[in-house]
Formats: structure tokens, C-alpha cells, sequence
């Protein structure tokens, strides 16, 4: 039996309440295979991925915490959508609807998007056709890292290494493993609670040390709070959903000194900061929260930790910006890799499932506080060589969309796929009605800032 980590099962109770679930495209040349061909080569590469055949199992009232059960690979997770006109335009508009659901990973955590056939896609020859691939994945499932790890197990020649350690993959009935579970969580209540308070108190003296250290100079402050601005919404969920992708080869964005990731920071910050001007909005204080892939013991699947970074959009000169937004995330991985850092995590892993679920349930998502760690979500993961394939056509790039809440009504990806990088943007249209305006702005911006890391420009 495998329940799920109280960070995963925060995600899962959280997609009752939000969307929070995980998109990878993934768009390869269509080389004709017929739909039910490319049902069955899903079928059969599912078959040796255990992450791709569980589901998960609720226990009464939320006792113990859900359950990773086995399950078989079901004909609804293999969606083909036909387009009237299957152009790319239609494939975007297309995929703002897909951002707008969730899948239940209580009947399956993840399903198969297909669009055949499409034409004028990004970096495909005239008349070349595409077949676009969106795997749509529970966050209970998932962070982003193993979300790419088993993409690639599914269109490539492997498997993943991310499994669920056997996946509770025992014969019982689902009835038995639930009781086993609710016995177990009922009989260790009153451990798990003095371990809530002892693990509380250690977090508490880890929080003063940290401060100390702070404090003393050997640690960089935590970052701080800043006001939301347009970019944020009104607190309310958004109602419809927009993307774009901007394909780039992956030298546009690399650049000497500077990883991928502050490079295209860099382009985001003058980007934004020229949008919000157009729309005489504060424009001088921008952060981003920036996903850092980490390591955790234990069968967590969410490990990652998020970054408030400075955009530094007061500093005029890019070669200047990149650098201090490149200090930036140092500071702020340094500070989030500290040892003492574990302490929360710990006592978090210490709560019972219902007190959790309380807090989860009651947590207000739906309000915009008065301070914020970012103004917009920006996700960078490189995905390995370009060395899928799905029905016999190679894949030419990739793309992912940060999910949008409450307080995130414009998120950014950064996603590596051989020689090509994609920048792509999801966006609340209620927010952002001219998101076309900001991808313009983005996409020249990312020529900006190229030219003036090479050169060492002062602009």
C-alpha cells in the first residue's frame, strides 16, 4: 500500500478546488498512422510505465490519506479532438479550452490530447503536418521534472525512472486496503499528533536560527512581499484561458555567462515591464515565482520549492539586469537549500490526513492578499534530446502552461527540447485581452536581450 505524501495530497484535494493539473505538448511530425494505431502504441508503452497505471483511492471521511492503487489503461485517457480547420491558431484556441479542466485522479490521473493533421505549426515546412500530443497530468501525480520523465517514457525508447515504488500493486481488493489504512491512520492518531507538536516546535527553532544566520549575514534574506498589480487578477479564478508559444532555436537564448533560465527572466522583465507601461500600470518593483527542482526522502512526487525573484526592472541596463537577476536566484537557492529549511517540510509530513484536508479545504485561494511573492509564474525545465517519437514522426519541440489561480492570471514556460526552447504563456484573457501584444513584446525582447549579453552592451 502507497498513500500519498501530504504535499501530493495537498495538490489532489486542491484540484477540487482550483485547476491545478500539468500540460506537456508535444508536437511531432504526423506520418499518417491511423488513430487507432496510435491508441494501441499508447496502450503498449503504458503497459511499462507503473506511474501511468494508478489511480487514486479516497478513504471515508478523509481518515487516512489517499491511496496510490493499480488500475488499467482505460480508451477515455486516449482523447483524439477533431478541428473543423486544423490549423495552429485552432489548436491554441483548442488548448485554452483543455487548461479550463481537470482530469479526477480518483477514476485516472492523466490523459492523452491528440490533434492530427495540423497545419502552419511552428518550426513544420509549408503543407507539413503535425501532430500535436498534450499530456494532461494530476499534480498529485507529478511536479514538472517527473512530468517530462514520464513524457519521455511514454514517446521514447525507455522507461522512467520516476515509479511508485511497486504502486501498492498487491491483490487485495480496494476495500481491504482502505481499512488497512483507516486502522492504521485511527490506531497512530495520537503518535502522528505528538509528532505534529514536536516537529512544530523543531520548525519553530529552525525559523529562529535561520533568522540568526540571517541576521549575521551567513544566510540571504528571505524575499520579500510586494503589492499584486494588473497582472494578478482580482482574486477570482480565471473563466477562459489563452495560450501562445514562441519557438525559438535554443541559441537565441543562449547567451555567454548566463544559464537559459536568467536569460529568458531577463526578456520576461523587459516585457513586462514595457506592457504595463502601455497600460500606465506600476511597472518598478516585478517578481516572478520561479519552481526549483529539489530533492526529497521519502515518496513525495512534489519536491520542488518556489523562488521569489527579483525582476530587477529598475535597472535599465540588460547586461546589469541579467546579472542581478542571475545573483538573484543564487541568494534565493542558497536560502532555499539550507538544511534548517527541512524543518517545515518535516512537520508538515507529520499531520494527521484529516487535519490537513481541513486546511485545505478551508485555506482561502479564492482572495488576493495584500502581498505577494510574484507577479507571474515562471516554470523552466529542459526535457532531454530530441530523440521522441509518437507514430513513427519525430518530435520538433516542446512547450508546458503554469497553471493560472487566483492570484496568477499570466504564468510563463520555458521548456528545452533538443536545439529548440520554447517560451510559452497562459493567460486569463479577462486579464490579458491582448496577449498577442505581450507575446510581440516578449518576442523582441528575447532579440534585445540576446544581442546585449553577446556584445556586453551597457543597453
Amino acid at each position: 500500500m502507497n498513500s500519498l505524501a501530504p504535499r501530493d495530497a495537498t495538490m489532489y484535494w486542491l484540484s477540487a478546488r482550483t485547476r491545478n493539473d500539468l500540460f506537456l505538448l508535444y508536437a511531432f511530425a504526423d506520418a499518417g498512422e491511423s488513430d487507432a494505431a496510435l491508441r494501441r502504441v499508447v496502450h503498449t508503452r503504458v503497459a511499462g510505465i507503473p506511474d501511468l497505471l494508478t489511480r487514486v483511492l479516497d478513504t471515508p471521511a478523509n481518515i487516512a490519506y489517499p491511496i496510490w492503487v493499480p488500475c488499467e489503461f482505460a480508451d477515455t485517457q486516449f482523447v483524439v479532438h477533431s478541428l473543423p480547420d486544423p490549423t495552429w491558431s485552432a489548436v491554441r484556441d483548442a488548448l485554452g479550452a483543455l487548461l479550463a479542466t481537470g482530469v479526477r485522479a480518483n477514476e485516472r490521473p492523466w490523459r492523452l490530447h491528440v490533434f492530427r493533421d495540423v497545419r502552419d505549426a511552428p518550426g513544420f515546412a509549408s503543407g507539413e503536418p503535425a501532430l500535436i500530443a498534450v499530456l494532461q497530468l494530476s499534480h498529485a501525480l507529478a511536479d514538472g521534472r517527473r512530468a517530462s520523465a514520464l513524457a519521455r517514457a511514454l514517446f521514447g525508447s525507455g522507461t522512467t525512472d520516476y515509479v511508485l515504488d511497486g504502486a501498492g500493486r498487491e491483490k487485495r481488493g480496494e476495500d481491504a486496503v482502505v481499512l488497512t489504512a483507516v486502522a492504521n491512520a485511527l490506531l497512530r492518531f495520537p503518535i502522528a499528533m505528538a509528532r505534529t507538536v514536536i516537529r512544530g516546535l523543531n520548525a519553530e527553532r529552525a525559523r529562529r536560527e535561520l533568522a540568526a544566520l540571517t541576521q549575521a549575514g551567513e544566510l540571504p534574506p528571505p524575499a520579500p512581499g510586494v503589492p499584486p498589480n494588473l497582472l494578478n487578477g482580482d482574486g477570482s479564478d480565471p473563466s477562459t484561458h489563452a495560450v501562445r508559444m514562441i519557438v525559438c532555436d535554443a541559441d537565441r537564448l543562449r547567451t555567454p555567462g548566463h544559464t537559459v533560465t536568467t536569460t529568458a527572466l531577463t526578456a520576461i522583465s523587459l516585457a513586462l515591464q514595457r506592457y504595463l507601461a502601455r497600460h500606465d500600470a506600476p511597472a518598478d518593483s516585478l517578481r516572478a515565482q520561479v519552481p526549483m527542482a529539489a530533492t526529497a526522502p521519502g515518496p513525495e512526487r512534489n519536491t520542488y520549492r518556489d523562488l521569489s525573484i527579483d525582476l530587477s526592472a529598475d535597472i535599465p541596463s540588460i547586461p546589469d539586469r541579467a546579472a542581478a537577476i542571475a545573483a538573484a536566484l543564487a541568494s534565493a537557492r542558497t536560502r532555499a537549500q539550507h538544511p534548517l529549511q527541512r524543518a517545515q517540510s518535516r512537520a508538515t509530513d507529520a499531520i494527521p490526513a484529516p487535519i490537513l484536508h481541513r486546511d485545505v479545504t478551508h485555506f482561502p485561494v479564492h482572495a488576493l492578499p495584500e502581498q505577494l511573492s510574484g507577479h507571474t509564474v515562471v516554470s523552466s525545465v529542459h526535457r532531454g534530446p530530441a530523440d521522441l517519437s509518437f507514430g513513427g514522426g519525430p518530435v520538433r519541440f516542446t512547450a508546458g502552461f503554469p497553471a493560472l489561480g487566483a492570484v496568477m492570471h499570466l504564468t510563463h514556460g520555458i521548456h528545452g527540447l533538443g536545439d529548440t526552447i520554447t517560451l510559452s504563456l497562459h493567460a486569463d484573457p479577462a486579464t490579458l485581452p491582448d496577449l498577442d501584444a505581450y507575446a510581440a513584446l516578449l518576442e523582441e525582447a528575447v532579440g534585445e536581450v540576446a544581442v546585449a549579453l553577446r556584445s556586453g552592451s551597457p543597453d
